[in-house]
């Protein structure tokens, strides 16, 4: 089978990776020759994944097409889609998902719980909903990795708001920001993910760090699960999802954002659950059985990123006393350069007792930095 990935990050190559237990041939489209997934790949062709014509022109020969991210050619998956090609998730899905006025509209027309939104044109209009505030304005497209997200408090804020299509979302109270990856394979069968708790920077809207299982109450973990089933029902595709939601002071679950594809908030299931998302995602694809996502063991995730002031080829200061950690397993991406705030790797710890995966994920990222000698 002949199955080709749109983008070539981080993520495309660790499904690189879990394609090396089943016989299929792999091709990747992506601008950079040097990216993390390229040289995993059987076939690398360079190319815009934004382009309508190097995203046909890739796929017309393919059975089947998966992405790595959003940002991709919608309209020439459908024409794939329509010639016979096979695409998880469906364009239709991926249209709604990669645009975050469309994906917040239908939210609200499926009774998905998500907070109160206003549509921005530019950043004029939001002189005229100044009671909304505080806020979280969203580019409607093009944010990935915190960027494209900005909290607007205040009057004082509006003049560095983004000039673009946005979504403006009310603030929420938030006491836990969780995560929960959705499979669904071509019979519609359907097998949900622990659900991760994540840290994130505040600085970087970067996920710093997260545990999963998460420690909720048991309601709470029923209702987040049937959101997230809900959810991924309704956008009628086989795939894999991952639903982004918080947990409001007053323990109130809503959807934040859904995601497509792989995601790193299923980092840790490669060593932490007995089929990881990676895996999952090949057997959807290729039409095997929806494999186990229970865990292991509790895992927690600390993303290794570039160190403020370092731009150049990467240098891991602490990397040694990192791999002398009991069941710490380091995954670095390939990157050729580090920059500041770039994610370079991310390093996984499996134990049985939370505190202590809560001690060792805060060593961890403290002990280890990403510099350059440039």
């Amino acid at each position: 089978m002949k199955v080709g990935i749109l983008g070539g990050g981080q993520l495309g190559r660790m499904l690189l990776q879990a394609a090396a237990n089943y016989t299929v041939e792999t091709f990747v489209l992506e601008n950079d020759p040097n990216c993390p997934a390229a040289h995993l790949c059987h076939h690398f062709t360079k190319g815009d994944i934004s382009k309508f014509e190097d995203v046909y022109s890739f796929g017309k020969n393919l059975d089947a097409i998966t992405i790595e991210i959003e940002s991709v050619n919608v309209d020439a998956l459908e024409k794939l889609e329509n010639e016979g090609v096979k695409i998880y998730p469906k364009p239709s899905a991926i249209r709604i998902i990669k645009n975050k006025i469309l994906q917040k509209q239908f939210y609200k027309d499926h009774e998905i719980p998500s907070s109160d939104f206003i549509v921005t044109q530019n950043k004029n209009e939001i002189n005229n909903q100044l009671n909304f505030l505080p806020a979280v304005h969203k580019l409607a497209e093009g944010g990935y990795d915190g960027k494209g997200v900005q909290v607007l408090n205040d009057s004082n804020d509006v003049p560095l708001a983004f000039d673009a299509p946005c979504v403006l979302e009310k603030k929420v109270a938030i006491k836990k920001e969780i995560a929960m990856i959705v499979a669904i394979n071509d019979k519609k069968e359907i097998r949900p993910y622990p659900i991760a708790e994540m840290m994130v920077n505040p600085f970087l809207n970067l996920l710093d760090y997260q545990i999963c299982p998460a420690i909720l109450p048991q309601k709470t973990v029923w209702v987040v699960e049937a959101i997230a089933i809900k959810l991924a029902k309704a956008l009628n595709s086989s795939g894999l999802f991952a639903i982004e939601m918080f947990v409001d002071v007053e323990d109130n679950v809503w959807v934040n954002e859904t995601a497509p594809r792989v995601h790193n908030s299923g980092h840790h299931t490669i060593e932490g659950n007995h089929c990881s998302q990676y895996d999952m995602l090949w057997r959807i694809i290729l039409g095997y059985p929806l494999g186990d996502t229970s865990p292991i063991l509790p895992a927690a995730i600390v993303n290794i990123i570039g160190a403020d002031g370092f731009t150049g080829i990467p240098e891991y200061e602490g990397l040694n006393e990192v791999l002398a950690i009991d069941n710490a397993f380091v995954h670095l991406y390939g990157k050729l350069q580090t920059k500041p705030g770039r994610k370079m790797g991310h390093i996984t710890i499996l134990n049985s007792n939370y505190q202590d995966l809560s001690y060792k994920a805060n060593k961890i990222k403290h002990l280890l930095k990403v510099k350059s000698a440039n």
